[in-house]
C-alpha cells in the first residue's frame, strides 16, 4: 500500500498587505497568514522588527516569484525618535549607553535634514542581520561582543520633520531605498544634534507599488476563523488577496497573445511585432488576456523568459 502524501495546502497565488501589530515578528506573521489561506508557498518582502508595526507585504503561491522586485521597491516610514538617550539596539527596547540633557530646538533639527538626504554613508545597528564574518550582527552583539560594521551607501529621497509633540520627541516621515536601517537614522540626527536619540516608535506605510490603502489588519484576517464552512471562510479570506501582477507595476509592461503566451510556458523565447514593441529591456513583464505570464528580458526584440507563471 502506498503512503499517502501530506497536505500541502492550497496552491492560492496573490499578495496580502498586512498592517503587522507591534510586538509580532515578521515570520510569525508569515506562518499565521500562510496557515490561514491554507497556502503552499508563502514569503514576506522585508522583514519589520518585532515593535515596528505596518506595511509588511506577503506573497502567496507563485507571487513568491516576485517578492525581490518589491524587497527593490522604495519604502516610507513614519517615526518617532525620542531625544536624550542612545540605547544599544538603537530603540526603546536596549540599554542606555549614552545620554544628555540637551533637547534640540525645531530649527536645528529641520537644519540638519538636508544632510541626510540623497545618498549617504550609514552604518547598520550593532542588532541588526548584516553578517560578519558568517554571523549575524545580532547574535554577536546578544553574546556581548561590540563589531565594526562597515559603512554603506543607501539613497534617501525625502526625509521630513513632521511635529514635534514634546521637547524630547519628534516625528519624522522618511522615503528611502533598499537597504536603510530607521533606527541608525536616529541614531545619528541624535549623534549630530548632541543630545543623542532612538526609535520610540515606528511604522512603515508603503512599500512600492503598495501603499497604507492596500493594508489590511490582522484582526480582520484573524476573525474570519469564526466562519466554520471551510469553502466560506477560505473565500472570504481570498477577497483580500491583490493580484500577483500587482507587484510588478513600476515595471515595463508588454500584452501578447495567447499563442505566445504558450510558448513561454514552454520555456521558449517570443519575438515582439510592431510599431510599440520596446527592443531592450533588462526587466518586463508580460501578460495574456490580463495574466501575468512571465517576467524576462527583451534584446533586439526577443523576450526571454526568467520566471514563467501557471494558466
Amino acid at each position: 500500500m502506498g503512503r499517502r502524501g501530506k497536505n500541502k495546502g492550497r496552491p492560492v497565488s496573490g499578495w496580502i498587505i498586512l498592517d503587522k501589530p507591534e510586538d509580532f515578528g515578521s515570520t510569525e506573521a508569515v506562518s499565521k497568514i500562510k496557515w490561514l489561506f491554507k497556502a503552499q508557498k508563502a514569503g514576506h518582502a522585508g522583514t519589520l522588527d518585532p515593535l515596528a508595526s505596518g506595511l509588511l507585504p506577503i506573497a502567496l503561491g507563485d507571487a513568491t516569484k516576485t517578492v525581490p522586485y518589491v524587497m527593490d521597491g522604495r519604502k516610507i516610514y513614519e517615526f518617532t525618535v525620542r531625544w536624550g538617550a542612545e540605547r544599544d539596539t538603537d530603540d526603546m527596547e536596549g540599554e542606555i549607553t549614552q545620554s544628555s540633557d540637551l533637547r534640540p530646538a525645531q530649527a536645528d533639527v529641520e537644519a540638519l535634514l538636508t544632510r541626510y538626504t540623497g545618498v549617504i554613508e550609514q552604518i547598520p545597528p550593532q542588532y541588526s542581520a548584516v553578517k560578519i564574518d558568517g554571523n549575524r550582527a545580532y547574535d554577536l552583539a546578544r553574546g556581548g561582543e561590540t563589531v565594526e560594521i562597515a559603512a554603506r551607501e543607501v539613497e534617501i529621497h525625502r526625509l521630513d520633520l513632521v511635529a514635534c509633540p514634546e521637547d524630547d520627541l519628534a516625528v519624522f516621515v522618511v522615503e528611502c531605498g533598499k537597504g536603510t536601517y530607521v533606527r541608525s537614522l536616529a541614531r545619528d540626527l541624535g549623534r549630530d544634534l548632541g543630545c543623542y536619540g532612538h526609535i520610540a516608535k515606528l511604522r512603515r506605510i508603503g512599500v512600492a507599488p503598495f501603499s497604507d490603502e492596500d493594508m489590511v489588519p490582522l484582526a480582520d484576517l484573524a476573525a474570519l476563523e469564526e466562519l466554520e464552512d471551510d469553502a466560506e471562510r477560505l473565500a472570504a479570506l481570498d477577497a483580500f488577496l491583490i493580484d500577483t501582477g500587482e507587484a510588478l507595476a513600476n515595471l515595463p509592461h508588454v500584452a501578447i497573445t495567447d499563442d505566445q503566451a504558450h510558448r513561454l510556458r514552454m520555456g521558449n523565447p517570443i519575438i515582439l511585432r510592431g510599431r510599440d514593441a520596446p527592443l531592450d529591456e533588462a526587466d518586463v513583464w508580460v501578460t495574456a488576456r490580463g495574466r501575468l505570464v512571465a517576467i524576462g528580458e527583451i534584446g533586439q526584440g526577443e523576450f526571454r523568459p526568467r520566471r514563467v507563471f501557471g494558466n
